[in-house]
């Protein structure tokens, strides 16, 4: 039939543009079908999803595939605390790709989703539900402030389980796992106790992420950076005699961006590979804080810079001062001897090598505090000099009561603005003068920086000294697993990355191995309420002025907190009773000290493969459990979270990564690439693209997408997913309707089907390791665009533009129109199947309006997700066959080139009407047309009413592409008459029986009638 409008197009037959002749619209045999040309995904997705659970559909998968491998992606659970957002929809539309596809692969397939439960996210809103009443949390007892988070997350938990189901995800979502049933809580605590009997566990003072908005320690994982305006400010220490002559009066100046820390100064760090000098005021306007005469010592890299930001116009540099020289001086605190003070800073401020100092920006020497620095802290320890940490800020982030000055100015307030203390440190510098009366500032001014924030309240972080729990990664483990003991978490943890581990893509390896390699040890406790206890006994004693901390390790006392906690959840530790109940009669309760924090919310779901994983039970109560995971998949920032502590918790309690394979994907942006922010307005809501377009069109955006990278989404780029969509649709659709009461009767063999059959054939035999082996890397970009390529470039533009007049009009025993329906058949098993992962609605929207009647809910047909991938025959491959179907569609693009100017200049108004010439010069073309066998012409092949070729080159004026040498093309008008049912001009149109029809129409209806 014609390229361009064939009777489906046309809606009947040829006789409605030949009135005058006879009507043969019913002869055809026109595509039929149901299925609707609009999708309407929006109203018809939720009916699938009604279907999904009246037949029960993941239940039915479980025992279809009883025996069969196990596969079981492991749900990083995420925070049950809000509506859903574009990234929770792309991360669980992989997720739910991942488990249709290796079950359709031949794998039992599980998936159990999950929520975290515990932590600041839900503790943080019912506080805020508290500050708008004017309700005081500390009033509140614990438990009943507890049941209060345990009763938001739940809440939250069943609004987030029907939007992820909306997305069409298949799951397990009558059994979740959630971090805060009890025995969730119970688990997690008996791994805390992994920990403690290992002998890894500690009790260790040192500056920590600390939120003063939230009053807890944070994670690394809790952390996110933004630009942030800071003070920054140059302080001059001064030196204390006895030093070399030409230092007496002089300072060392140092730079900081947290003037607040000036009060917990202990120290000056500086480095042997920076060239210092000693320089001398010459010239400084009046009143200015640094004066002519002035002796300041500086890196030689900064002065310049330095001495610019303090007003100074005339500087001269006297000498050098060596690292051998400044490892004997010794300063005075700039805040020595202020009035009002009590000689609180009255003390020498040491100078100390340090390996961090560098002279990239500042003076070359850091002020030290190490009660609110890492690298500080790590100095002073060190030098042995751990006496000389401080405790002068409290947990809302102000000064405590014994700082004089400053007791009571907060660093911010507790909407997480900026405070009074670093405006009292600048005042209080401003006014301190050393013994000849030189200010102790040299500049100060404001720093924007990319500064850490949390990533729940938003607030600005601080760094500060607390006493916090442990899990030592560099102490060998104390343990009667031989795979454990003497091991360290670092040491296994780093060995597991390479030796039990796949990487998609590599580069995740690298940036957790980096994180591990360099992390310190892991700060466990945090100081809240909801969540599990760090369930341990502390007895605590001094010796020499030295606190000591004994801890209770016990089995007999582990075991009967976990005993507790599975039969009433982690609120049994909050009891009044509860050292009582866990301590007696084997120890006396008063001797022993209950902990009061409460572990990191990143230990929890790093324990969640004890609970979801390891210790699974099926609805009966039996064992169903799975241990290591065979995937992890979450977004890039989990490398240094739920990747990260689920690493560690795995290597200290079981010598290995809970998981074989971790697949990351990117955050989802908006169209120019920008982060996704109200502030912005530029957010995308999944909720509005299921209600515009449905959930197939934001699956295949995210299978459209290099998800290993950031993704790009808004309403131009849906729109370009949805005509994809569409493009794919109507290939579905076309099939249907061809396949219309096709039976097992018509089947031929594919060595009794024409070249074009077999050429088919030979397509899906080459897609099928493509599909397989893409499923089984997660590489769905290559497999969309392998699929889409297929359906638009090979079926939709050429296979069936060349068969449909076989279709419509060949008769029924046509060995043509025969092979065409079966492959046809096999053609929408493997795509219907192929595609159903990804178009987990569409697929099964089509597969059921194939079937009918057969996909009976409790029948193998019942769902396409019931189905496996159906093997695909390598017999199938013929490479000759395919390498001169290559260069018949050269052909056919260079006689469509030809045409397409025939119709633009009316000389034609359909293909059918040319008889092309074609001069061909190259012999692999000559070949191909010169060997087409079987029912097929190269006039067929064309889709034109004739055709011929000759050899050599054609007339100066001939058609050709550039890009297809080897052919040109002379458009010719074919002889004969029109067709009235098939519209070929043909030269025997009208010579037979049947009016106005050619031989082969002719003898169909003859075949009708009788």
């Amino acid at each position: 039939m014609c390229a361009q409008k064939t009777p489906a197009e046309n809606g009947g037959a040829a006789a409605e543009s030949q009135s005058d002749g006879p009507d043969y619209r019913d002869t055809v045999f026109l595509p039929d079908t149901d299925f609707p040309m609009r999708a309407g995904l929006p109203k018809r997705e939720p009916e699938w999803l009604a279907r999904w659970e009246e037949i029960d559909l993941y239940a039915r998968q479980r025992d279809a595939s009883r025996g069969k491998p196990r596969y079981e992606l492991h749900d990083g659970p995420p925070y049950a605390n809000g509506n859903l957002h574009i990234g929770h929809a792309l991360n669980k539309i992989l997720k739910d790709i991942v488990v249709r596809s290796h079950q359709m692969l031949g794998f039992d397939s599980r998936y159990v989703p999950g929520w975290d439960c515990h932590g600041l996210p839900i503790e943080w809103k019912i506080e805020e539900a508290y500050r708008q009443k004017g309700k005081d949390k500390d009033d509140v007892p614990i438990n009943d402030f507890r049941a209060e988070c345990r009763a938001f997350a739940d809440q939250w938990v069943e609004v987030q389980r029907e939007e992820f189901k909306r997305l069409g995800v298949v799951g397990e979502w009558d059994r979740p796992y959630l971090t805060m049933s009890y025995k969730a809580e119970a688990v997690i605590a008996r791994e805390f106790m992994a920990f403690l009997m290992n002998g890894t566990l500690y009790r260790g003072s040192k500056p920590v992420m600390w939120s003063p908005v939230e009053k807890t320690a944070l994670a690394e994982a809790e952390v996110e950076y933004h630009d942030h305006e800071s003070h920054t400010i140059w302080v001059k220490f001064p030196l204390e005699t006895p030093a070399a002559a030409d230092l007496s009066g002089a300072g060392v100046v140092i730079w900081t961006t947290t003037p607040w820390t000036i009060p917990s100064n202990q120290g000056v760090a500086y480095s042997s590979k920076i060239a210092y000098g000693l320089y001398e005021v010459t010239d400084a306007p009046d009143e200015n804080w640094t004066v002519a005469g002035d002796k300041l010592v500086m890196a030689d890299a900064l002065a310049e810079e330095s001495f610019k930001k303090g007003r100074v116009e005339g500087v001269s540099r006297l000498r050098d001062v060596g690292a051998d020289e400044l490892s004997k001086l010794v300063c005075r605190h700039p805040l020595h001897g202020l009035s009002g003070a009590e000689g609180f800073w009255d003390y020498d401020v040491p100078l100390l090598e340090g390996d961090f100092v560098t002279d990239d920006q500042g003076t070359g020497f850091v002020h030290c505090a190490p009660s609110h620095g890492a690298d500080d802290f790590e100095l002073f320890v060190k030098n042995k000099m751990t006496d000389r940490i401080t405790h002068n800020v409290e947990a809302d982030g102000a000064f405590a009561a014994h700082v004089p000055l400053f007791s009571g100015k907060r660093i911010l307030k507790p909407n997480g603005k900026e405070g009074d203390a670093n405006k009292a440190v600048l005042e209080a510098l401003g006014a301190a003068q050393d013994e000849s009366g030189r200010s102790a500032l040299l500049a100060r001014g404001k720093l924007k920086h990319s500064y850490p924030h949390s990533w729940r309240s938003g607030a600005p972080l601080i760094f500060r000294n607390t006493p916090q729990w442990f899990v030592a990664v560099d102490k060998p483990m104390e343990s009667e697993d031989p795979a454990l003991n003497g091991q360290t978490v670092r040491g296994l943890a780093l060995k597991s990355i390479d030796a039990d581990v796949r990487w998609y893509p590599q580069s995740g390896r690298n940036r957790l191995y980096s994180m591990i390699e360099n992390r310190p040890d892991w700060v466990l406790s945090r100081q809240r309420a909801w969540g599990v206890p760090l369930t341990c006994f502390m007895r605590r004693s001094v010796d020499k002025g030295v606190e000591k901390v004994e801890l209770l390790r016990d089995p007999a006392v582990n075991q009967r907190i976990v005993e507790a906690f599975e039969a009433e959840g982690a609120d049994a530790w909050f009891r009044e009773d509860a050292a009582e109940r866990f301590l007696a009669p084997d120890y006396d309760p008063a001797e022993w000290e209950k902990v009061a924090d409460i572990l990191d919310v990143w230990f929890d779901s790093g324990s969640t493969h004890a609970f979801a994983l390891a210790e699974r039970v099926d609805k009966n109560g039996e064992p169903d459990g799975l241990w290591p995971a065979s995937l992890y998949l979450e977004g890039t920032d989990q490398h240094r979270g739920w990747f990260h502590s689920s690493l560690l918790q795995g290597c200290g309690t079981r010598g290995r990564a809970p998981y074989e394979r971790v697949l990351t994907h990117g955050f989802a942006l908006d169209e120019q690439g920008q982060k996704m922010s109200k502030k912005l307005g530029n957010g995308v809501a999944p909720q509005d693209v299921l209600k515009q377009y449905g959930a197939d069109i934001l699956r295949l955006w995210v299978v459209q997408s290099d998800y290993t990278e950031d993704l790009r989404i808004g309403p131009e780029i849906l729109k370009n997913v949805a005509d994809s969509y569409r493009r794919l649709r109507n290939t579905l659709r076309f099939m249907l309707g061809a396949l219309k009461d096709f039976d097992e009767s018509e089947r031929l063999a594919p060595e009794e089907m024409p070249e074009l059959e077999r050429l088919m054939l030979h397509r899906l035999a080459e897609l099928d390791p493509i599909v397989r082996e893409c499923y089984q890397e997660f590489d769905y970009p290559k497999l969309f665009q392998a699929l889409f390529g297929f359906c638009t470039t090979d079926l939709s533009a050429f296979y069936f533009d060349i068969r449909k007049d076989a279709l419509y009009c060949d008769g029924p025993d046509s060995v043509r129109r025969r092979a065409c329906r079966t492959v046809m058949d096999l053609l929408f098993e493997r795509l219907s199947i192929w595609f159903a992962p990804m178009l987990a609605f569409t697929a099964e929207d089509v597969w059921l309006s194939r079937h009918g009647a057969a996909a009976a809910p409790d029948g193998p047909l019942g769902s396409v997700h019931l189905q496996t991938m159906p093997e695909t025959p390598s017999a199938w491959l013929d490479e000759t066959l395919a390498e001169k179907w290559r260069a018949l569609r050269k052909l056919r693009r260079v006689v469509n080139g030809a045409l397409e100017i025939e119709r633009r200049e009316k000389r034609i108004g359909s293909s059918l009407e040319a008889a092309p010439t074609l001069h061909i010069t190259d012999p692999e073309m000559i070949a191909a047309a010169e060997s087409l066998e079987g029912p097929d012409t190269l006039a067929d092949v064309l889709i034109t009413s004739a055709a011929t070729f000759a050899r050599g080159e054609g007339p100066a004026s001939a058609f050709g592409l550039a890009d297809a040498p080897g052919v040109t093309v002379t458009p010719g008008a074919a002889p004969g008459a029109k067709c009235a049912r098939c519209w070929r001009v043909l030269p025997d149109v009208g010579l037979h029986a049947a009016p106005a029809t050619c031989a082969r129409c002719d003898s169909v209806l003859a075949a009708q009638q009788r």
